[in-house]
């Protein structure tokens, strides 16, 4: 582990062969319940850096996580068949990078596409998850955020800069999330493309825009509840934006009312999906995992 970074870079072979990459943080603390981040549709393990080290570096309680970066990706190779960018596929990719990383069990913090590969975890393999934190997703998924981020996915202007990357940023969220300042718009604009190889790119694979391109808007989106139910028996946080075009409040409502042990936060300010960095999110954060390892015993 590096002090720069405060992770180690790791390396899995898929069920396929693709290359899959996953960040690896803390110690291999046998006695705290380690914490995997899955990240959104089009976004990277770089998203959950500020939890990540914030939980493994906790004085009194360090512990081990995992971010990953799914196939096509980050640091994950990208698929030549983009119809392998599937969920089923992405849960069994999930499951390969679980076993090389000695996970039996662990707390899962989702945002959106992480949410639902966490739903399908629980239907796969319900003994691994001990607790979750759902952001901004849920069982019922809101048509008009899928058709927002369909229009910007693989088709957003390539900035000169990550400063010029920031406005066109700033420009197509502002109005979902007018708290963040310039700092924090500059930081997605570094999580939203990078600059690996010399010259400014997406960090995704481009072809993503394909799956969203063949989804059908206009019929009913599949509803997940009966997966949602299989987790009754963890401890859930389930965190909506308040300016969430994904998630719709009615939905956040009904996860509290049928699960028995459900914490729900609207996060002011912010739209898809919240930021988890802020000391008060990583606080919201801890206290679900403290109560995982109580319920765990």
């Amino acid at each position: 582990m590096t002090s720069e970074s405060g992770f180690t870079s790791r390396f899995v072979s898929a069920s396929d062969g693709l290359k899959l990459h996953f960040r690896d943080y803390g110690p291999l603390a046998p006695n705290a319940l380690p914490v995997v981040c899955l990240p959104g549709f089009a976004r990277t393990a770089a998203d959950f850096h500020e939890l990540a080290l914030t939980l493994a570096e906790d004085a009194a309680r360090p512990r081990r996580v995992l971010a990953l970066d799914y196939r096509g990706r980050g640091l994950s190779e990208y698929d030549k068949n983009w119809k392998n960018y599937d969920i089923r596929v992405e849960l069994d990719d999930l499951i390969q990078v679980l076993v090389a990383g000695g996970i039996e069990r662990a707390v899962f913090v989702g945002t959106s596409r992480g949410g639902l590969l966490t739903m399908a975890l629980a239907a796969a393999r319900p003994a691994t998850i001990r607790g979750v934190v759902f952001n901004d997703v849920g069982p019922v998924i809101d048509a008009r955020g899928l058709l927002r981020i369909r229009g910007y996915v693989g088709k957003l202007p390539v900035p000169r800069s990550f400063q010029e990357g920031a406005e066109i940023l700033k420009r197509l969220s502002d109005q979902q999330f007018p708290i963040l300042g310039e700092a924090e718009w500059e930081m997605m604009a570094r999580r939203t493309w990078t600059d690996r190889d010399g010259a400014i790119k997406p960090d995704y694979d481009v072809k993503l825009m394909k799956v969203l391109e063949e989804l059908d808007l206009e019929a009913p989106l599949p509803v997940l509840w009966p997966y949602f139910d299989a987790l009754k028996a963890v401890p859930l946080l389930a965190i909506r934006g308040a300016n969430s075009d994904l998630l719709a409040e009615k939905t956040l409502e009904e996860m509290a009312e049928r699960h028995p042990d459900c914490e729900t936060f609207t996060a002011p300010g912010q739209g898809h999906a919240p930021l988890l960095g802020s000391k008060d999110m990583i606080r919201r954060i801890t206290k679900l995992i403290a109560r995982a390892e109580r319920r765990a015993g």
